[in-house]
This record gives structure tokens, sequence and C-alpha cells, in this order.
């Protein structure tokens, strides 16, 4: 069925259509929420909730979907890859979002992140440098039925200046600093999860908070990210 079709169908169709298809390794998903996320320290109900309903397998290429659920990172092609179940988990959580937050993700890769994001927040404005992890993460995401992701093609550097400011903002790709304009479009109040660092050196998972127009971050956990490069 070709996208434009799709979108035609009636809504009630599209969520039957979406049930059926998440139907597919649900006891995969429970198993992965209860022995990578809540027996590793993951408790907020909202986020286990999303990650127990959103088909990751659909987000890996065909023939690694038995291996979709399990307990590290797959690669998706263009030397990308999709987190692990956990650091996804990890991340989410520390972005401390809810219903009606305004979401940017840097580096959309496969589009998973941005469906569990999808599942909590109002808004999911996401960026991906390469042409045609865009393409075939926004297929997904459309023939899934997430139509409040909103993907572009770009360089995350730069972030979404016109859709700032945002309430959270999660960077799936390590820059050696942290990218000013990122900073810039965060909220008051906001939160800018994200890895910092290269191969070499090591990397660690930041979180930034925006208080009275400065930043506040903290250090959470030694990661290993894909760098973040800029665009052309």
């Amino acid at each position: 069925m070709s996208i434009a079709a799709w979108l035609a169908l009636p809504a009630a169709m599209v969520s039957a259509v979406c049930r059926l298809g998440a139907g597919e390794y649900s006891a995969e998903r429970r198993e992965m929420v209860a022995a990578q996320l809540r027996g590793r320290g993951i408790e907020e109900a909202r986020v286990l909730a999303a990650m127990e309903k959103v088909p990751r397998h659909e987000f890996v290429p065909p023939g690694m979907r038995h291996e979709a659920y399990r307990d590290r990172p797959l690669p998706i092609g263009f030397g990308q890859t999709i987190s692990q179940p956990y650091i996804v988990g990890l991340m989410t959580g520390l972005l401390e979002i809810d219903a009606n937050s305004r979401v940017l993700e840097i580096g959309t890769g496969s589009g998973y992140q941005a469906a569990v994001l999808a599942e909590l927040v109002s808004d999911v404005h996401t960026i991906e440098l390469v042409p045609e992890l865009a393409k075939q993460a926004a297929e997904t995401l459309e023939r899934l039925g997430y139509r409040n992701v909103h993907a572009k093609v770009g360089d995350g550097y730069l972030g979404w200046p016109e859709e700032a400011p945002f309430d959270a903002i999660i960077v799936t790709c390590a820059p050696d600093d942290v990218p000013p304009k990122l900073v810039e479009q965060l909220r008051e109040g906001g939160r800018l999860v994200i890895p910092v660092g290269d191969m070499a050196g090591g990397q660690e998972l930041c979180v930034l908070e925006k208080i009275d127009g400065n930043t506040r971050k903290k250090s959470v956990t030694p990661v290993r990210f894909v760098p973040m490069v800029h665009g052309p």
C-alpha cells in the first residue's frame, strides 16, 4: 500500500491495522520491558507502557527482526544503529516529559526513538542527516500511524529554530561538545539529554537543565554512540 493510500484510510481502520501489527512479538516486548528496563531500575510507568507498545521489530532490517528485542544495539545501515532498549528507556525517562511536551530529536535513525516519544508527548520534531534513513523512518512512522512526528533532513547541530523553543531535546549521536544552537532552542526549565565525547576518549550520557538562561549539566553514565557529524 502506498503512503497516500495509507493516509486516506479512515482513522478507525488505521488504528485496527496498527493494533494487528503491534500484536506481533508482544511476548518479547513484555519480556524486554520486564528484564531490560524494569529489571535495571527504569520505573516510570508511562515510559514502560510506551516501550511495551511500540513494535521495535518494525524499525530494524527485516532479516534482524528476531533480534529486535535483545539487549543490544543493531545496525540499520549507513554506519548507524538503533540503540539498545535500555538506553532508549533511560534517555526517554531522563527527559522528564509529559503529554503536553514538544520534543526535538537529533538523529532519527530508524525512527524507533521518535515512535516511543510520540506515545508520550503532543509533538515530536526529528532531524536526520542521512536522506535514505530519513525517508525510510518517515515511511515506517506513517505506516504505523504516528501522525504527531514531524521529520526533516538536516544538520542536527543547527537544530530546528523555526519550531523552537522545545520542552526537551534528545540527541542520539555523540558530538565532542554540546552544540550551542541546541541549548538556545531549549525552553526555560527544559532538559537536553545528550551523549558527549569521542570514541577514543570515551563518551558520557549527560543531562543539561536550562535554568534562568543558564545550563546545569550532570553526567549520568558512560555510553557508546555513533559520532555526530555536520551536514555538508
